[in-house]
């Protein structure tokens, strides 16, 4: 069984599908944390973030591997500040390589043998357009900046709302007007508005919906 869940920024997916997965006895593969690791490594490289062929070379050269919340590229874990700020401004452009996607996208359709959940923005549109079952989570803005906000609160990271703001909003608008694999649900998709939902209560909608398809 693969399982789809797209949505932007601070939309749940990840959190949901990690509990989705738990349920269901699946995997669960956060997509996002492979862009973001090929972003980091072209960070400690010291590689303009403008330079596709180079950061291309480097997405097809690194070998991915995903459990939980950590990922490994060539089974060096890059997991330890993934999420640092310093990385920002180059993720929506590394992520909208065409060559750096078409690299991680063959990874990650390995990683669904055998059955997955799997959170990301183009799962049930370009990774796996056949999925047993997708969903699109969504979400206000002033919702997602307030998520976004207390996951760099957890990290123990200081928080500055306006920039926070701005950084939500550019995420999601580059990423909805890439030229490849831009966000935007899948025809088939189960659009689900997590504004006043908390993530049991989405895992729940999930979970439900997919056991219902399933015939139980």
């Amino acid at each position: 069984m693969i399982i789809a869940i797209d949505g932007g920024v601070a939309s749940g997916k990840s959190a949901a599908g990690r509990r989705v997965a738990a349920k269901l006895g699946l995997p669960f593969v956060d997509s996002g944390l492979m862009y973001r690791a090929v972003t980091r490594l072209a960070a400690q490289r010291g590689l303009d973030p403008r330079d596709e062929n180079a950061i291309t070379a480097l997405a097809q050269s690194s070998e991915m591997r995903v459990q939980g919340e950590h990922v490994w590229a060539n089974d060096v874990d890059l997991t330890d500040g993934i999420y640092d700020a310093d990385y920002a401004h180059a993720l929506p452009l590394i992520s909208a390589m065409p060559g750096v996607r078409v690299a991680l996208v063959a990874q990650q359709r390995r990683m669904g043998d055998g059955g997955v959940v799997m959170a990301g923005r183009d799962i049930g549109t370009v990774v796996f357009p056949d999925a047993d079952h997708k969903f699109f989570l969504v979400a206000g803005l002033d919702e997602k900046v307030r998520r976004r906000a207390a996951q760099y609160e957890r990290r123990g990271e200081r928080v500055d709302a306006e920039a926070m703001r701005k950084e939500v909003e550019a995420r999601d608008r580059v990423d909805s007007e890439r030229a490849v694999a831009p966000l935007r649900p899948a025809a088939d998709a189960i659009i689900v508005n997590t504004d006043h939902l908390d993530v049991d209560q989405v895992v729940e909608l999930i979970v439900k919906r997919v056991r219902a398809e399933a015939g139980g």
